[in-house]
């Protein structure tokens, strides 16, 4: 019986994508000697920004392009962000029968809770560990393990849901069964490369896994 599922946040409960294309493309605009375009990109949506501002800049002192892609992305987040379908039902399903719910995202606390809040599923979650709360983002398993803690809940009786393969390794390491979510903008091949425990066409499918 699965007893808690935890969520990765863009990409898999909200759909963020264009939000963070338009933001690394507006940080990026002049910065790089060939423009940033969506192709490269798209590979390395999961990580932490900072991680991905020194990928692509080549600098180690990445605060500026940090600050300026916040700046963008808070100001234009209610315009691009909302939940992906069925995700709103499904996650009032599992409260109602009892599963606790958390997510583990690579994002800062002001975005995330923005997100949960815009798309009105916030109070369905009892641990919210965002990056700001953790040493070592996903793929380690300290932000599972963190949720895991906060909801009282065991590795064997949870599942980690994604759209990349930082959640499915941080699954993986942290003894939880993966589910991987094939809208992922990376594509269901790519998921498969990493041994998901389970990949999902719709959110609804969480709910005979979970045996809802």
């Amino acid at each position: 019986m699965i007893q808690t599922i935890l969520f990765d946040l863009d990409g898999t409960i909200l759909d963020t994508n264009e939000l963070i294309i338009q933001s690394f493309l507006h940080t990026f605009e002049g910065v790089t000697a060939e423009p940033l375009t969506r192709e490269v990109l798209i590979p390395n949506m999961g990580r932490p920004l900072i991680d991905q501002m020194r990928h692509f800049s080549g600098r180690e002192a990445v605060d500026d392009l940090v600050a300026k892609y916040r700046a963008y992305n808070v100001a234009r987040h209610d315009e691009f962000v909302v939940a992906f379908p069925y995700v709103k039902e499904t996650l009032a399903q599992l409260h109602a029968a009892g599963v606790k719910l958390g997510v583990v995202t690579s994002k800062v606390r002001l975005t995330t809770e923005m997100g949960l809040k815009l798309c009105a599923i916030f109070d369905y979650f009892g641990s919210i560990v965002t990056v700001e709360d953790v040493v070592h983002p996903k793929p380690h398993p300290e932000g599972i393990e963190k949720a895991l803690k906060e909801l009282g809940g065991s590795a064997g009786s949870a599942l980690m849901v994604g759209d990349s393969h930082y959640d499915i390794e941080a699954a993986h390491n942290a003894g939880v069964t993966s589910v991987a979510v094939a809208w992922s903008l990376k594509g269901e091949d790519y998921l498969r490369q990493y041994r998901p425990g389970h990949i999902i066409a719709d959110i609804r499918e969480i709910l005979p896994i979970a045996g809802v």
